[in-house]
């Protein structure tokens, strides 16, 4: 038989208190149940612990071994629940965070600035990626939320971070470079460089019906799934692309972005229908109200 954490909580007031009277105040039990809990614990060890006469209760050669053992167990036993409550209110455990690659250089430093500012103890890993991988990744249950761009596919839960513009990006010198703004159609004569379709299909069937609206198909001379590839192929002379305004940040010189009147593009936190995780419902919390009073594009 194993002597019970009750049993040494009572323990430590009697040997704190030097008195079983106090201490049964002080535990709001009577002294009899006090009396026999401090008996059973003895018997339980096999060892008298506390010495009991007119004078007071004291603690005998053993007992003042055993205190200090006691403490500590209590102490090590409070860490215990404390972490469980901490966990069961999302403040404590581990996330593994995905984020598309047009939104890490912008996106990731204010969100785990912000996920450590108010959850401390909350560990985050992430991980730069393309949406197909991030898809999978949430699919699976390897990352547990992720910041990309819609469209997506079904089964994902989403809640929109910011929305921003799209933007037609020139290179520098280009004629309609200084633009405050131009519509898709004006960019009909020009030649593209996008990414593959096969980088994520639900995004080219979006590209295409924006495409068709404005009255042509792009003239597509090279296409690469790196932005950074693509804003180096603008620079160049090659061709033309669109991307949300933040991928400025990428780039400072060498391209133009003039914003497209009329598209504009979110950012989403996207995470897996069901996985209600605590830690993952306190990450949301967290990142959406700083996302109310935070521009997102102009934090990182």
């Amino acid at each position: 038989m194993t002597p019970d954490l009750r049993q040494l909580r009572y323990f430590v007031a009697v040997a704190e208190e030097s008195s079983y009277t106090r201490a049964a105040e002080r535990l709001m039990i009577s002294q009899q149940s006090l009396s026999q809990q401090m008996t059973l614990l003895e018997r339980i060890l096999g060892v008298k612990l506390l010495d009991r006469d007119t004078r007071g209760t004291s603690l005998t050669a053993v007992g003042a071994l055993f205190l200090p053992e006691a403490r500590a167990v209590l102490t090590r036993a409070d860490e215990a629940f404390d972490v469980v409550a901490r966990a069961a209110r999302g403040e404590a455990g581990s996330l593994c965070l995905a984020f598309l690659a047009t939104t890490t250089n912008y996106l990731l430093p204010p969100v785990v600035r912000a996920v450590r500012q108010r959850l401390p103890e909350l560990r985050l890993t992430t991980e730069e990626t393309s949406i197909a991988l991030l898809v999978e990744g949430l699919r699976k249950g390897h990352y547990d939320v992720a910041f990309t761009r819609p469209p997506l596919v079904s089964g994902l839960e989403t809640r929109t971070l910011v929305s921003e513009p799209v933007c037609a990006v020139l290179p520098e010198g280009h004629p309609l470079a200084d633009r405050a703004e131009l519509s898709l159609a004006e960019l009909a004569g020009e030649r593209w460089v996008l990414t593959p379709r096969s980088s994520w299909e639900p995004w080219h069937e979006a590209f295409d019906k924006s495409f068709q609206a404005a009255g042509f198909v792009p003239d597509v001379v090279h296409r690469d799934a790196s932005v950074q590839a693509l804003l180096a192929l603008v620079t160049a002379g090659v061709g033309i692309t669109r991307l949300a305004r933040s991928a400025g940040s990428l780039r400072r010189t060498g391209v133009v972005f003039v914003p497209i009147t009329g598209e504009f593009v979110s950012t989403e936190m996207v995470w897996l229908s069901g996985n209600n995780s605590a830690a993952l419902r306190a990450l949301l919390d967290v990142v959406t109200e700083v996302a109310a009073s935070t521009d997102f594009t102009q934090a990182g």
